[in-house]
C-alpha cells in the first residue's frame, strides 16, 4: 500500500511517499481504508524524538476517517463498509497510508451528512478539548474561563463547546485572528504579544478573575495563568505543568488537572479507552446539527504533508489541515 514514510528519528521533514505492507487487524481490531488524515503538533513532535516502540520506516497520523474494509476476530459493533474515525495509538503505526489499523472499541461511527474530511478533523485535538473542559473542568453555565491559543485547533474547538455550554470566554491570540477567535464564539480577544493576560484577564472579571483556564501552550504559561484563577479556580495543561507545590495555598485554593488524551491506549483502563469513542459520538452529532464548526482550513495531499507539518512548527496555522487521499 502507499504510506509516508519516517525513515528514522528526526527525519520528519523529509518524509516521502512510498510502498509499505497492508496491515492486518488482529482480534478486536479494524482495518480502515482512510480516505482523511487530520495534521497535528504531535506529529512533528513525536517524530522529532521518536518512540520506543517504533520501528523504521513508521507511519505517522494519528487522527484517522475512512471506511471499514475488514474487522478481526470478536469484533460486533463495527461492520464492514462502515464510515468511521478515530483517534489512534502513537506507539502504533498511523494514517498516513492508504490503510490502518485500530481498536474497534474506540472508533466513532460517522452519521451521514458529515464528510469524511470534517471527521478527520476531531479527534486529536476535538476530543481534547472535549475532555478538558467536561470531564476535568467540570465547566458550567455562567463561568468565566481562560483558553490559551484560542486560534489553533484545541483552542478552536474549546471556545466553540464552552461558548455552547453558556461561559464567557476569553482568549489569547495575535491580533490578526481577533476576528476569528470571535466568529467561533470568544467574548474577548487578548493580544498576548502585546497585552498582559493576566492583567487584562482581571480587568474583564472585575478582579476575581476566571473560574477555569485550559492552557496549551507551555509550562511558563500555565505557571503565569494561576495569577489569573479565581477562588476555587481550575487549570487544565496540557504541554506542561505549572509550579504546582509552590502554588498551594490554604488562602487561594486552586485545582491541576493534566490531560493526556492519547495515553488511553497505552492504559490497561478499556473504560477511558471507549470514553474516546463516546467523546467522538457527541462531537459528530455537533457537527451534523451545524452546531460545531470542524475548522477544516485546508486539504492536502499526502505527499504534501511534511512542508504542512513545518508550517504547523511554525504556530502560525488557524484550524486544522486534512491530508486527503
Amino acid at each position: 500500500m502507499k504510506a509516508l514514510l519516517l525513515e528514522g528519528k528526526g527525519k520528519w521533514e523529509q518524509m516521502q511517499v512510498g510502498n509499505s505492507k497492508k496491515p492486518v487487524p488482529g482480534e478486536g481490531e479494524v482495518l480502515v481504508q482512510v480516505h482523511a488524515t487530520a495534521l497535528n503538533p504531535v506529529d512533528y513532535k513525536t517524530a522529532t524524538g521518536g518512540n520506543p516502540s517504533w520501528s523504521y520506516p513508521h507511519i505517522l497520523g494519528l487522527d484517522v476517517a475512512g471506511v471499514v474494509e475488514e474487522v478481526g476476530a470478536n469484533v460486533t459493533d463495527i461492520q464492514v463498509s462502515d464510515r468511521v474515525v478515530y483517534h489512534g495509538d502513537l506507539t502504533k503505526k498511523g494514517g498516513f497510508a492508504e490503510y490502518a489499523v485500530t481498536t474497534a472499541h474506540t472508533v466513532s461511527v460517522i452519521p451521514e451528512g458529515v464528510s469524511f474530511e470534517a471527521a478527520a478533523a476531531l479527534p486529536c485535538a476535538g476530543y481534547t478539548a472535549y475532555q478538558a473542559l467536561f470531564s476535568k473542568l467540570h465547566i458550567e453555565e455562567g463561568q468565566f474561563i481562560l483558553i490559551h491559543a484560542g486560534a489553533g485547533g484545541v483552542g478552536g474547538f474549546a471556545i466553540q463547546l464552552a461558548k455552547q455550554a453558556g461561559l464567557t470566554v476569553i482568549t489569547t491570540v495575535s491580533k490578526k485572528n481577533h476576528e476569528y477567535v470571535k466568529s467561533l464564539g470568544a467574548d474577548y480577544a487578548i493580544d498576548y504579544k502585546e497585552e498582559d493576560f493576566v492583567k487584562e484577564t482581571l480587568a474583564i472579571t472585575n478582579g476575581l478573575g476566571v473560574h477555569a483556564v485550559l492552557d496549551t501552550v507551555g509550562r511558563e504559561n500555565a505557571n503565569k495563568s494561576l495569577e489569573a484563577l479565581a477562588f476555587n479556580g481550575q487549570i487544565a495543561f496540557i504541554a506542561g505543568p505549572p509550579d504546582v507545590n509552590s502554588a498551594i495555598s490554604f488562602a487561594h485554593p486552586l485545582s491541576f488537572h493534566q490531560v493526556a488524551l492519547g495515553s488511553a491506549h497505552q492504559s490497561a483502563n478499556r473504560h477511558e479507552q471507549a470514553a474516546l469513542k463516546k467523546m467522538g459520538d457527541n462531537m459528530l452529532e455537533l457537527v451534523k446539527e451545524g452546531k460545531l464548526d470542524p475548522l477544516v482550513e485546508k486539504t492536502i495531499s499526502l505527499d504534501e504533508v511534511p512542508q504542512a507539518l513545518a508550517q504547523l512548527a511554525s504556530r502560525t496555522v488557524t484550524g486544522k489541515i486534512i491530508a486527503v487521499l
